[in-house]
């Protein structure tokens, strides 16, 4: 697991450097990130995988035993009761690589993460008017 190369490129360089059961899995979270928001852009941010559609919605990154999801802190407090199995902090939960990933529910997220970032584009586009 060389993921203390400094600099990723890409979403796919990213994952290329994790052992091939962990590469599965993050392109399966990439996956149903990418099917609930269909129009946002693949980035690197922070050195970890991020997707940005009027601003940043989701990060994800994978660890030793977890994948770590970031979804700032609306969308963990908005989700508090389903996430409360997991570990977390105020904007990050943390999935064991030992059960599977609430794939669902990650999509759910991102659909409420979508939905919160058009509704504050909205908002800041009318205040410019």
């Amino acid at each position: 697991m060389d993921s203390a190369k400094s600099g990723f490129n890409s979403i796919d360089e990213y994952i290329a450097t994790f052992p091939k059961d962990i590469q599965k899995i993050l392109e399966e979270v990439r996956a149903v990130i990418k099917a609930a928001a269909p129009d946002a852009v693949e980035k690197i941010s922070y050195q970890m995988p991020t997707f940005f559609l009027n601003g940043n919605l989701v990060h994800f990154a994978a660890f030793k035993k977890h994948v770590g999801f970031y979804p700032t802190p609306s969308g963990i407090e908005a989700f508090k009761k389903e996430l409360s199995i997991y570990e977390g902090a105020k904007g990050s939960v943390q999935f064991p690589l030992d059960k599977p990933m609430p794939l669902k529910l990650i999509s759910r997220i991102v659909k409420f993460r979508v939905a919160e970032n058009s509704k504050k584009a909205t908002v800041k586009s009318g205040k410019k008017k």
